[in-house]
């Protein structure tokens, strides 16, 4: 199949064939129809966080399966499925906590798959897993409970948004933050990920929801997803706006960029006893600062969100019927799509902050 492997920090992937294994026991192979281009992505490819290469990158997608391996339940081929980043082992103790996309396998697989192996290599070359997808490729070798089945009533397009940016920005609202009704939200940062932040508020009942970016065109989108105010960054002092308009601080923040500055930002813009929390990934060099005694007289709340603290095989069923109710919106996220050989030009244009979100289409979706 082709895939589009990176080997080194600042140079371009490359677009070539490489050897996918079938799948093993508990394990199903997908042809991957839609995958989406994410920040997250691009945090390895810039060098901000680090991961063993050569990698074949991608994490939020759709497809259809191929074919199952020995001991597989769940699917089977012809199945339309969300693939999940963080699959669970189902038994750890945060599995058996109720939460698990902490499960301890994904610390643990760094560039394999569960077993401790790759399905992947070109030539005499072992080719690392990218948190067990790895979907800019054609295919994908992924874990049984990896795989989620969808209606195929859902184009492959939009399914592929389910895999990242929607569960987690819809998630940070309802399961990190459990914004209340009638409650004030701030968010910094109206990328993929933001953008379903401002509408998870919208659906939650938030009734002043203030969408902060640089970006004339994302402020643009964030009124159409539910924001009532939009500051952009570089004509006013974002905090002081959050600060005005709330009169005295928002009741949730929501850093959705991933820099230590903008995190800081959303503590501040908070009022006493609210909640900030990060959903961006910082650079790996970052650290973050609190406000010192006012961080602790305010009482004031810093949670860290990964995945919309979801449990995905309930989330996503929920969020499609949002989405067929008409609350959810889905379709106005994608605003580009790009064949696999112009993956470079689609993660050029992500570093950029063009349009809102960016898939690579592999076949008919």
């Amino acid at each position: 199949m082709r895939a589009a492997v990176f080997y080194e920090v600042g140079k371009p992937l490359v677009v070539e064939e490489v050897e996918l294994a079938p799948p093993r026991v508990g394990e199903v192979l997908v042809r991957i129809a839609a995958t989406g281009v994410c920040h997250s992505d691009l945090n390895y490819i810039k060098g901000d966080l680090t991961i063993p290469l050569p990698v074949v990158l991608g994490h939020e997608a759709a497809g259809i399966v191929e074919s199952v391996g020995s001991g597989v339940t769940s699917v089977r081929p012809g199945d339309h499925v969300v693939l999940l980043f963080a699959p669970a082992c189902g038994h750890c103790r945060y599995c058996d906590a109720g939460r698990p996309h902490l499960c301890e396998m994904r610390y643990r697989v760094r560039g394999k798959m569960p077993d401790g192996t790759t399905r992947l290599r070109r030539g005499d070359q072992e080719l690392h897993h990218f948190t067990c997808v790895s979907s800019w490729a054609e295919q994908a070798v992924v874990p049984e409970s990896g795989v989620l089945p969808i209606t195929k009533d859902l184009p492959l397009t939009i399914a592929a948004l389910l895999g990242c940016a929607v569960t987690t920005g819809v998630g940070a609202v309802t399961n990190t933050a459990r914004v209340r009704p009638g409650s004030s939200v701030a968010v910094f940062g109206l990328g993929g990920v933001g953008l379903n932040v401002v509408q998870g508020a919208r659906i939650a009942g938030a009734v002043t929801i203030i969408g902060v970016d640089l970006l004339n065109h994302r402020l643009e989108a964030a009124r159409r997803f539910g924001a009532t105010h939009t500051v952009n960054a570089r004509a006013s002092d974002p905090v002081q706006t959050v600060l005005e308009l709330t009169r005295g601080g928002a009741d949730y923040a929501f850093e959705v960029i991933g820099r230590a500055a903008s995190v800081r930002q959303a503590i501040d813009s908070v009022a006493r006893g609210g909640v900030a929390v990060v959903v961006g990934l910082p650079p790996a060099r970052e650290e973050l600062v609190l406000p010192g005694p006012a961080f602790v007289l305010d009482e004031k709340t810093l949670r860290g969100c990964f995945y919309g603290s979801a449990r995905l095989r309930s989330e996503i069923p929920r969020l499609v019927s949002l989405y067929a109710a008409g609350r959810l919106m889905l379709d106005e996220l994608v605003t580009a799509s790009f064949p696999l050989d112009r993956v470079n030009d689609a993660v050029a244009a992500l570093d950029r902050g063009d349009g809102l979100r960016s898939i690579l289409q592999m076949s008919a979706a």
